[in-house]
């Protein structure tokens, strides 16, 4: 069982959220979180110049396979937004923006950190959520297994949202429902949510590898198998299944 409670707090139901969404694992599993929290979802997602597109060719069938595999799903789930952000790209020089080899710069981050990413992921999905009628943004970043990522912090978070409630004159909550996750968490969160269904989903129709690799299918899922992030997938998918099995013996 995950520390994260799936129920709705109260006074939580009736709002409306707009989930910000790759079509990768962690943001699959937080648009799950989110249907079975609010009354109304819709989603956003981002092209920034990234160096492949395949989880943004992924999207469109995650949201059809979710409103297939659920009736809850089905009827919350509303319109979705794909915004162009593509100047984020030619002014980022990173691993997941340009032709280069994953690696560590001198301030002790990887290549693979686009600057202000989040942040500006986070702007815009207000501006949608403004005009939406939408009061909360969820995002998928986590503090427990990740990069180092400054933007992912829950302190940034917690700041942003300040900042944009803010600068809108209208309160927005900005929900992290990983932050304090492992990946092997997030998985059993994605069962908690789902069952084995919404995990098999994940699992095959998702896509996190920061390389692009989308023709091989692992335990896991999709990926090269190499990369940080499959790596991490990887190792998640075995403590999810330790943990089941640990917890039927």
């Amino acid at each position: 069982m995950t520390t994260n409670d799936i129920r709705p707090a109260a006074g939580t139901r009736d709002r409306k959220a707009i989930v910000l969404f790759s079509g990768g694992q962690d943001s699959t599993t937080c648009l799950a979180w989110a249907l079975r929290r609010y009354r109304a979802v819709e989603t956003v997602g981002f092209d920034y110049g990234q160096r492949h597109s395949v989880e943004l060719a992924c999207r469109m069938k995650v949201l059809a396979r979710l409103r297939e595999l659920d009736g809850e799903f089905a009827e919350r789930l509303g319109d979705d937004h794909m915004l162009d952000m593509r100047s984020l790209g030619t002014i980022s020089d990173c691993s997941l923006t340009r032709e280069k080899a994953i690696a560590f710069e001198k301030n002790g981050l990887p290549n693979t950190f686009v600057p202000a990413r989040n942040l500006l992921f986070f702007t815009y999905a207000a501006a949608v959520a403004y005009r939406r009628d939408a009061s909360v943004l969820v995002g998928g970043m986590c503090e427990t297994d990740f990069s180092g990522y400054p933007d992912c912090r829950d302190n940034t978070l917690k700041s942003l949202q300040v900042a944009l409630s803010l600068g809108l004159d209208a309160p927005l909550v900005i929900e992290t429902p990983l932050m304090w996750l492992d990946k092997g968490e997030t998985w059993e969160l994605a069962h908690e949510l789902g069952g084995d269904a919404l995990v098999e989903l994940i699992r095959t129709e998702t896509h996190t590898c920061y390389m692009g690799v989308h023709d091989v299918l692992h335990d896991w899922g999709y990926g090269c198998g190499e990369c940080p992030a499959c790596r991490l997938r990887a190792r998640g998918w075995q403590e999810y299944l330790e943990r089941r099995a640990g917890a039927k013996s």
